[in-house]
Parts: structure tokens; sequence; C-alpha cells
């Protein structure tokens, strides 16, 4: 079975996982197809390639023109994808992280999942790196996806509702459930964007199976931080069969007086009843 594996030692963020995504092998060229069935136009992605701590990644920007709306509400945003050509797996994933963010945004705003007034969510560029995360995963078609835990930085963000503490409350709410990890980083890891495609997707944060590594892809954060490279890390594998393993207990005891004749009836009866071996050892 393939599996993809979220390496996320710098946290998450949408735009980090679609580069990820196209460094991994997703072809631009369909990228840009998929992405054009979206009824949004008046934008463009900006792809290039850089290094973090010498490691060669993939970076992304969407470039909006000024005409393009930035603010949705969730029921315009699922009646977009709903009502696209995208494949029906497509608009599954697309629809399961938009609704994990609505329903995070709803509890922190005291409001009903589908009042939901997306502000930097609702912006273009949310919208192309959530779809096209999709449109990524899809490509690859992986049979399970998993995430190492994620870390959660400190400090304070600006957004439209003004000065927020880290992580974000929508991103907390998200991740209800989910091993996090304090780490001493001033700034933002995990983005609500990043939180959703995780929440959503990984069936967990690790693999029980052992998987050989296929093929590795990097995708740049836009920050710097002074102690890792900010990247997220893509491992697309294959499971692989290990050793056959069987739980095994052992249970010792010592008997100080019986009779000797009764050793070899319970040893029957031991065997009898599903021990693998049975010993005697007088002392």
């Amino acid at each position: 079975m393939k599996i993809l594996y979220f390496d996320c030692f710098s946290g998450v963020s949408g735009d980090m996982t679609l580069a990820a995504l196209l460094d991994l092998g997703l072809p631009q060229e369909k990228l840009e197809q998929e992405l054009a069935k979206l009824a949004v136009h008046n934008f463009s992605l900006g792809i290039f390639r850089g290094s973090r701590s010498g490691i060669s990644a993939m970076g992304l920007e969407v470039k909006m023109g000024p005409q393009e709306e930035h603010h949705r509400h969730f029921t315009d945003i699922r009646k977009m994808i709903e009502s696209s050509p995208l494949k029906q797996s497509v608009k599954g994933m697309s629809l399961a992280i938009f609704q994990r963010l609505a329903e995070a945004e709803a509890k922190v705003h005291g409001r009903k999942v589908e009042e939901v007034h997306f502000h930097e969510v609702g912006a273009v560029d949310s919208i192309v790196d959530i779809v096209g995360t999709a449109i990524g995963i899809d490509h690859f078609e992986p049979g399970s996806v998993f995430s190492s835990e994620l870390p959660m930085g400190r400090g304070f963000v600006q957004c439209q509702h003004g000065r927020l503490p880290l992580p974000a409350p929508a991103t907390l709410e998200i991740l209800k459930g989910y091993p996090l990890r304090n780490v001493d980083v001033e700034g933002e890891l995990v983005t609500p964007t990043g939180a959703a495609i995780v929440a959503a997707l990984s069936s967990g944060v690790s693999s029980s199976s052992a998987f050989k590594v296929a093929q590795v892809g990097y995708g740049m954060g836009r920050k710097e931080f002074p102690d890792r490279p900010n990247l997220l890390r893509l491992v697309l594998g294959e499971t692989v069969e290990a050793y056959p393993t069987d739980r095994v207990v052992v249970l010792e005891a010592n008997i100080d007086d019986m009779n000797p004749e009764f050793y070899d009836y319970l040893m029957e009866r031991l065997f009898e009843h599903g021990s693998l071996d049975v010993s005697l050892s007088p002392s």
C-alpha cells in the first residue's frame, strides 16, 4: 500500500504543503489545469526553487489581481467546489478541509457553521492551497496519510480579527485530540490551513507498518527560523511485509510443597489450555 507521510519538523501551512507536493512530483501543468476548473480567476501561481539550510525545496506564491474578492462565506466556497467539474475525490478532500476550518471558526467566534465569514481562509490563495493540496494528494493516490506530531510556536500573530496569541485559537480548535509539542520558537509554525489539512486527511501521527521510501519532497515556508530550516517534508513510500511477530506471556511460580505425582497431570492440563511450552525445574 502507498503511504504519504507529513514530516512537520518546522510545522505546516497550505502553501508549504502544495509546494512540497510539487517537489514530490505533482506536474505543474496538471495542477494549473485542475485549478482552472474552479470559478476563481485573476490569479497566477509563482512556483520557484530555493533552499533552506542547503536543502533544495520548492516555494509557492499565489499572485492575485486587484479585482479579485478576498472574503467569502463558507457556504459560497462549498457551492463553488461542489458545482465544479473537479473529481469527486478532490471535492471530498477539499470540503473536508474547509469543513474543519469552518467548524473551528464558528466555535471560536460563537457563530453557526453556515454563518462563518472567512477572511484569510476565504482568500484566493487559501482556496488554491487547499484545493491544490487535494489535487496533489489525489494525483499520488496514497492508501493512507500519516503525520508527525505538530510543533507549536509562541508569540502573537496579526490577522483580520486583531492581534491573536499563538497557537492561533482556530488552530488549537482544529487540533483538539491531536498530538502537539511546544517548541521555543517565536512565530507561527502551524497555520489554521495547515492544521486543517493534517487533521482532515491524516489517519494518525505515525504508521505501524514498515515502508520503503520512494520519493521525498520539500516545501519552503516564507519565514526564517534560527534553530531549524523552515521546511515541510513529504515522504511517499510503499508498505513492506515485516517479520511476523507475536506476543507471549511467561508465567513462573515456585511450588514449595506438592505431591510430585501431580506434576505430569498439571503439565498435560496446561498444554490442553493453550500453553506453548511448560517446563519444570527442581530447586
